[in-house]
């Protein structure tokens, strides 16, 4: 007797509900609603006859069971995704653009979810600022792009909001009759402009001491006691300590993160909702 093979859609729900961390996210990076993903996980451990995930109130873990599934459910939908793709011809593309101060430390992590929703998509991402990643969509040499709300522009979908602070070293002291030192990321860059107009609106004397190419040489200048930075606390290593309230510096408002895209169907829309998602993820922890 043949056994009844397993859904492949109820595969996906798994393996998305366990990389996202989150129903709501996996049906989110699906397209469809939370119900229905419970359902398709329902069905599928009905049919395993495996309890694959402990659900709670607050949090979404792997069972035991679950934990050894995953690997395999990874290897079934690689392997259909490659025999769809054996005949399918030239591979599309998609080009991203993403923010120094969205593209955190989880962008591989991104990167992989976005794989995952399509192997065969052939992915390019350029970092930069969140200013010339804009006039670059606008000349239309990305398809997309992941930025923080920038002056001027009215459009674009809000994906998350996101608390920045002003961190430093654990070791650091500020010298109070000495202007604020600050590490900054090179102009243009939104970030850099808004905590320079609240330092001024409240009338602290501040000073650059440091201007990175990118985010990481900004985190690095903090963390080696140059002084202080407007980052999210996701950007920097783990030990950095929000000074904000201590050192009396003005707060930093919620600042969204915003996707704009041409992309509105096909392989790539699809991929753009699974990096979405699991973008919400990452930001609201």
């Amino acid at each position: 007797m043949i056994e009844r093979p397993l859904d492949l859609d109820a595969v996906k729900a798994f393996v998305c509900v366990a990389e996202l961390g989150s129903f709501t996210r996996a049906a989110e990076a699906m397209q469809t609603t939370q119900a229905a993903v419970s359902l398709k996980l329902k069905r599928l451990e009905d049919r395993l006859g495996l309890r694959l995930v402990e659900r709670t109130p607050r949090y979404v873990e792997l069972s035991a069971k679950g934990v050894t599934f995953l690997e395999h459910a990874r290897e079934l939908l690689d392997a259909h995704d490659r025999a769809l793709g054996a005949f399918a011809g030239a591979r599309q593309r998609l080009t991203i653009g993403v923010s120094d101060h969205v593209a955190g430390p989880e962008l591989p992590a991104l990167i992989a979810r976005m794989n995952a929703q399509d192997p065969e998509l052939m992915i390019e991402v350029r970092i930069a600022s969140s200013g010339d990643l804009l006039q670059s969509f606008d000349r239309r040499e990305l398809d997309t792009v992941i930025v923080r709300l920038h002056a001027g522009r009215v459009d674009g979908e809000v994906l998350a909001e996101e608390s920045l602070g002003w961190f430093a070293a654990p070791h650091w002291q500020h010298r109070a009759d000495e202007p604020l030192p600050v590490a900054t990321l090179a102009e243009p860059c939104g970030v850099r402009a808004m905590a320079a107009r609240l330092l001024d609106a409240a009338s602290i004397p501040w000073r650059e001491v440091f201007v990175g190419g990118g985010i990481p040489s900004v985190a690095a200048a903090v963390m080696a006691g140059l002084g202080v930075a407007a980052m999210a606390p996701r950007m920097l290593p783990f030990g950095a300590l929000d000074v904000g309230a201590k050192l009396g510096l003005p707060e930093i408002p919620r600042l969204p993160v915003l996707l704009h895209t041409r992309v509105k169907a096909g392989r790539e829309h699809d991929a753009l909702i699974a990096l979405s998602a699991a973008f919400r993820s990452v930001v609201r922890g």
